[in-house]
């Protein structure tokens, strides 16, 4: 089980470790992660407590649209609950088949062009809990739905924590072999599937150059790699990183969710993208056009990554 450790520095210089809790009230998880949701999670609000009709019979804790236009389910639970599993397919199961009623509330919520924007080939379920057991960890490798498992815990001081224990690859296969797979889609293999319309083939004349940014795009652990219709994100809990090819000027963009504040611009190279519409998601854009730009970028690539 993934266990994240906290310490503070005592006044003699020493480091004590601070004891996690989880909440007195299950609402006030989901309260608090509602009011950050998308700097937490990535994920824009768009609905509470939403009732899923007399089929399913459920109330779904918290809806939302990811940075990458997939649909979200949030669930919270207090404690750990054996049936968080069979609940996530369950409400899954009830978006993909009211999906005109989820766009209706994008559009009221969110606005026409994030309605119009939905991916509805990703789906996505969050399960936000304070501890899952072995038995669902492995289960949610043999899902063919996405699925997060996200614990938390909560510390003194207003201390909230959210650590990603593990994640479905959304295909009945393991997360490594998912990689290798969309790797090999992305790049172009002959025995690959199709990629999706917009991320298309890797060009030839960035395919080397894309297949070391592969590399160290995912030399930081688990590591999901999402071609989607006009980008590659690269993702944990949230998006790190965005890939997109520009093969006319035979340069790969690469967007970092990395504060472009806390670096030194360089023209041609890095620039900041606040306020600057673009594909992807990241705040941070850098251009790459040979190995020494790669090489250079690594610093950058490592920062976002151990940030995320």
């Amino acid at each position: 089980m993934a266990e994240l450790m906290l310490f503070r520095r005592d006044a003699d210089g020493r480091d004590v470790e601070l004891s996690g809790a989880t909440v007195a009230l299950e609402v006030e998880l989901q309260r608090r992660v509602e009011a950050g949701l998308e700097q937490m999670l990535g994920i824009r609000f768009v609905a509470s407590e939403y009732a899923t009709g007399p089929w399913h019979r459920g109330r779904i804790d918290t809806l939302g649209l990811d940075e990458n236009g997939s649909p979200v389910v949030i669930e919270f639970k207090k404690g750990s609950d054996s049936g968080v599993l069979s609940q996530a397919v369950s409400y899954l199961s009830w978006l993909r088949s009211a999906q005109h009623e989820f766009g209706a509330l994008v559009r009221k919520v969110l606005g026409a062009e994030a309605a119009e924007s939905i991916n509805w080939r990703r789906p996505r379920m969050v399960c936000i809990a304070a501890g899952f057991s072995h038995h669902d960890r492995v289960a949610v490798q043999w899902l063919p739905e996405r699925i997060d498992l996200v614990r938390y815990r909560v510390f003194e001081g207003g201390l909230l924590s959210l650590l990603l224990v593990d994640s479905s690859p959304g295909s009945p296969s393991a997360a490594s072999s998912r990689r290798s797979r969309e790797r090999d889609t992305v790049a172009g293999s002959a025995s690959a599937t199709p990629a999706p319309t917009g991320a298309g083939l890797v060009p030839e004349s960035l395919r080397d150059l894309y297949a070391e940014l592969d590399e160290a795009l995912t030399a930081w652990g688990e590591v999901e790699v999402a071609p989607l219709r006009h980008y590659i994100a690269y993702r944990r809990l949230v998006n790190v990183a965005s890939v997109i090819f520009r093969p006319k000027h035979e340069v790969i963009l690469v967007y970092l969710r990395l504060d472009p504040d806390t670096v030194a611009l360089e023209e041609a190279f890095t620039r900041d993208m606040r306020g600057i519409g673009h594909l992807g998601t990241g705040d941070l854009e850098v251009r790459l056009a040979s190995a020494a730009d790669l090489e250079k970028a690594a610093p950058l690539i490592r920062r976002a990554f151990e940030a995320a």
